[in-house]
């Protein structure tokens, strides 16, 4: 599932591209409406540029190799990288420990949480598939 660029980073054309789409949200609407419109305008910003998104998806979190609860990721951008929203000022550490169980929870590799604030901010999450501790 891994995509290398030449700059290193795992799917660095794909995130460059999202956070392209994200900037461009936030300079045509702003801060401060809720998070589920932001998350609809970002979407369409990224279907306007050929991507395909998925939103809402459930992914089940398994414990001792048995199904234990699901989780709803806000989005998923080309199959391939997870997106988190926020409209919230601070970036919190809590924050990139959701989106890094989304990513131990999956097989996606990385995942980017958007802040729709008055200054803009993203931060980006990586867990490689060979770190994973899989259930036995």
């Amino acid at each position: 599932m891994a995509s290398w660029r030449s700059g290193g980073l795992l799917d660095e054309g794909l995130t460059y591209s999202i956070i392209g789409a994200f900037y461009e949200v936030h300079r045509r609407l702003g801060c401060g409406y809720r998070e589920y419109i932001h998350a609809l305008a970002l979407e369409r910003e990224l279907v306007a540029r050929g991507h395909h998104v998925d939103r809402e998806v459930a992914v089940m979190v398994y414990y001792r190799g048995e199904p234990l609860a699901r989780q709803v990721m806000d989005m998923i951008v080309d199959h391939r990288v997870i997106v988190e929203n926020k409209v919230t000022d601070r970036l919190q550490q809590r924050d990139s420990l959701q989106v890094f169980g989304y990513l131990c929870a999956t097989d996606f590799e990385v995942g980017l949480i958007l802040y729709f604030t008055s200054t803009p901010r993203f931060h980006r999450v990586v867990c490689e598939n060979r770190l994973k501790r899989r259930a036995q």
